[in-house]
């Protein structure tokens, strides 16, 4: 069936000469001239539907509702997103293997070819939080703890193994490399990927990991979602999920010296709960947001699940180009990145000098503001992050919180017991 957006199908250059494929959202919006006032997590969910539009899963009614997204409209339609790629955690991603092997026993007895039996997209399974702590205080220590992992769970690893030479489209990262948001974003994302039609698109995924929006920080649309979910993603279904609203999040200022980005992000995650963001994407933008180095932006999106959002989303800028560069990507890859994301006009942080886009072209759902300025050291709790107290003030809240009930968040103790402490 031909594509209804053929049209859109357009080349890009590349600084060092080279061209690649798209699908443009520049051309689209020639037939969608409001898809303009779109925030930018936004245009990148309407490109995985502009290009996966097959009129079967994606249909063009489905881009047509993405591209005429409304900031206030109400929300009822929900939007087949296609992922990129999927990232697992062992403890959801085991079981995840078992039934593509199980489907390939099934394919045999069929007398069918076990290897039509394969992931559609990309597929990473990190082995997470496993190695105990049987040796520690000698320079051999972790050597002896792997090797302890991998006898106790022998035929587990085995399994992982046959599961990466069976699959093209699979792969291990193996215990002691790191946790699974941390090596999603240190080392699997890629940026933008190439299809095998030349065609290129950005990175997105749903990972079986709360803080799998960790990655938003560079720029990727993620989230984490259910077992059967990363299933449906690894066999080329889309995630559905109901069209969002866009909270608009300006960041002005610059942090003071001395201030962490725990006590950033302390602050960040009060505010967006008491503006009841849950099930919305939250996008940062505006000059103070440009000045965030990228791991505060991580940390940021990694707390996503705290604030109650699907995800925390960071615009694509020079920073981003800087950290892919420092962890290790090739030249090449950021090159296709950063002429990608500008062909799109998806670089840069709205708000910001030198972005592709200006405020006065972006319409949010609301908007909230901070001056980075007045942010405070802090800590969080004591039993929520969202219960942030200003470090001057943590022997008197504690106080407060000593003799209050449980469901006030207190330790419901007795007020003469404090002065033991």
């Amino acid at each position: 069936m031909k594509q209804a957006f053929a049209n859109t199908l357009k080349t890009f250059a590349m600084p060092s000469g080279k061209t690649g494929r798209l699908y443009s959202l520049p051309a689209l919006a020639k037939q969608f001239p409001n898809m303009n006032r779109l925030p930018v997590s936004m245009r990148i969910v309407l490109e995985s539907v502009l290009r996966n539009c097959d009129g079967k899963k994606v249909t063009a009614e489905h881009v047509a509702e993405v591209a005429n997204w409304s900031p206030t409209g109400h929300r009822s339609q929900e939007i087949p997103f296609v992922v990129s790629r999927v990232v697992l955690q062992d403890f959801t991603g085991v079981p995840l293997l078992a039934d593509l092997a199980a489907m390939r026993s099934v394919a045999v007895k069929l007398g069918k070819d076990p290897k039509r039996i394969e992931p559609l997209v990309p597929v990473d399974l990190v082995v997470d939080h496993s190695v105990m702590v049987d040796h520690y205080g000698k320079k051999n220590s972790l050597d002896l703890n792997m090797k302890l992992e991998f006898l106790r769970n022998r035929e587990r690893y085995e399994f992982m193994k046959w599961g990466m030479q069976a699959f093209e489209t699979f792969r291990v990262v193996p215990p002691g490399f790191g946790i699974v948001h941390q090596v999603n974003l240190e080392y699997l994302a890629r940026g933008v990927h190439k299809s095998a039609k030349g065609v290129y698109y950005p990175d997105t995924l749903v990972g079986t990991d709360s803080h799998t929006t960790m990655i938003n920080g560079i720029g990727v649309v993620a989230w984490g979602c259910g077992g059967i979910e990363a299933e449906a993603a690894m066999l080329g279904q889309p995630v559905y999920f109901l069209t969002p609203d866009v909270v608009g999040f300006e960041l002005t200022g610059r942090l003071r010296e001395g201030v962490t980005a725990t006590d950033l992000v302390l602050t960040v995650t009060e505010i967006l709960r008491q503006h009841k963001v849950v099930g919305k994407f939250v996008e940062f933008y505006g000059e103070g947001t440009a000045s965030l180095a990228l791991p505060d932006r991580a940390t940021i999106a990694n707390m996503a699940p705290e604030y109650g959002a699907t995800m925390g989303f960071f615009p694509v800028d020079e920073k981003t180009l800087d950290y892919l560069t420092g962890t290790g990507r090739t030249k090449a890859e950021i090159e296709a990145f950063e002429a990608y994301f500008k062909a799109q006009g998806l670089f840069g942080v709205p708000g910001a000098a030198g972005a592709s886009r200006t405020l006065n072209d972006i319409e949010y759902s609301q908007v909230v503001t901070l001056d980075l300025g007045t942010v405070t050291p802090s800590l969080a709790g004591p039993k929520r992050p969202q219960d942030r107290i200003e470090l001057g003030q943590v022997a008197r809240q504690f106080a407060s919180l000593f003799s209050k009930p449980n469901a006030e968040n207190g330790f419901n103790q007795p007020a003469d017991k404090l002065g033991l402490w």
